[in-house]
């Protein structure tokens, strides 16, 4: 089978990826160990994804945005940003941007559907589904796959989509720093007595790290970080219990709390590929960087990461060059990189800051938050960043 470009992994940047290429000619292979099946209708995992409005706006030109049901999106309108038990806050106000809300959030689950059913309508894109690669081999005129299912395809070019633990990246030999912060994060809804009223919170309490993303109602998104096995004991937690757990972590400041639906964990680990390009191939999404959610800007730089490669590969096509010359593809590193380096050094050193809990750093945590909080242009750029970061 010759293809033009083979997409390895249908999550949302690699679906949002076919989405940008389709229509130009191309014939489009994404490739996917899961099935049909939960593709079309993916579980629900419990991460819900802030959305700037630059990633907004790229939903909707890729017409995955009329996918999302209404009472999916739930506005953002500020943040805050918290020190252990101080009940001072640094505001970070969508109104000093010159917007009325720093962005919207929206579950990861719906974002998946609604890519997928976009991608889905598009006639030279094909899904291969249920399979994986079992060999790889690049070379300057032609990357050659074999898959698990035995089919066999040369490509023009190899996108690796398929998340920060990537076996894509691998088989290409790129490497990359992995950052283990030997925490774990749960995520689960909940309810909650009083109003959140749209305001994110950032709790960096001693001994764990707590966020609010609020929801559509008195509803939302709790995450709690904690070492693997303080998060396996409040995994344990019958729901009744862990409510009245999650009050006293919040100090109660919401009032009565109740669990809705499941929990989930996840590992943290923030991943930065050594290299975005090599030969016939690229990397998008957390495949290139994997962010540390503190920054909530990890799926918005994995949006923009498609969006860039798949603007320089247009205009390559346009202008008749190969799509997998090396000097496209570089174009396209570079540019992520730049994007990216910079944001992914600074959430690192934040966390590391924000996760010691020794009392000289204590009090330059309280320091520098009272210090941001009295520097509106700093605020003001800050809130210009959160709502219309690109990448």
């Amino acid at each position: 089978m010759q293809v033009d470009v083979v997409i390895v992994g249908a999550g949302p940047a690699g679906l949002c990826l076919a989405r940008s290429l389709s229509g130009n000619g191309l014939a489009i292979r994404l490739i996917e160990r899961q099935t049909l099946d939960k593709l079309t209708n993916p579980s629900l995992d419990g991460r819900e994804i802030a959305l700037t409005h630059a990633s907004q706006q790229t939903l909707q030109s890729l017409d995955m945005w009329r996918h999302l049901q209404a009472d999916e999106i739930s506005p953002l309108r500020d943040a805050q940003v918290l020190n252990g038990s101080s009940p001072y806050a640094l505001r970070i106000l969508a109104a000093t941007a010159g917007e009325e809300r720093l962005g919207c959030l929206v579950p990861n689950q719906a974002i998946r559907r609604a890519a997928f059913a976009a991608v889905n309508d598009c006639p030279d894109v094909e899904l291969l589904t249920g399979c994986t690669i079992e060999d790889l081999q690049c070379s300057r005129q032609v990357v050659a796959l074999r898959l698990s299912d035995g089919q066999r395809i040369n490509a023009r070019l190899l996108v690796a989509a398929d998340s920060r633990f990537s076996e894509t990246r691998r088989r290409l030999g790129i490497g990359a720093h992995m950052e283990d912060f030997g925490k774990s994060m749960l995520v689960c809804r909940m309810s909650h007595e009083r109003s959140h009223e749209q305001v994110a919170w950032e709790w960096f309490g001693y001994g764990q790290t707590l966020a609010l993303l609020p929801l559509n109602g008195n509803h939302a998104s709790a995450v709690l970080t904690l070492p693997p096995e303080e998060i396996n004991e409040v995994m344990k937690l019958a729901p009744d219990a862990f409510a009245r757990d999650m009050e006293r972590r919040f100090e109660r400041r919401l009032g009565r709390m109740e669990l809705i639906g499941e929990r989930h964990a996840y590992p943290l680990v923030g991943v930065y590929a050594q290299r975005f390009a090599g030969l016939r191939c690229a990397l998008i999404g957390d495949a290139a960087v994997g962010m540390h959610p503190v920054t909530a800007h990890g799926f918005n730089f994995g949006l923009q990461s498609q969006k860039r490669l798949a603007e320089v590969l247009l205009d390559a096509l346009r202008e008749g060059r190969d799509i997998g010359d090396p000097a496209v593809l570089q174009q396209y590193a570079r540019a992520q990189q730049r994007a990216s380096w910079p944001l992914y050094q600074a959430t690192s050193l934040l966390v590391r800051l924000y996760t010691d809990d020794r009392m000289p750093t204590r009090l330059l945590r309280n320091a520098g938050l009272r210090l941001a909080q009295n520097l509106p242009p700093f605020k003001a750029a800050l809130a210009r960043h959160l709502t219309q970061v690109s990448g």
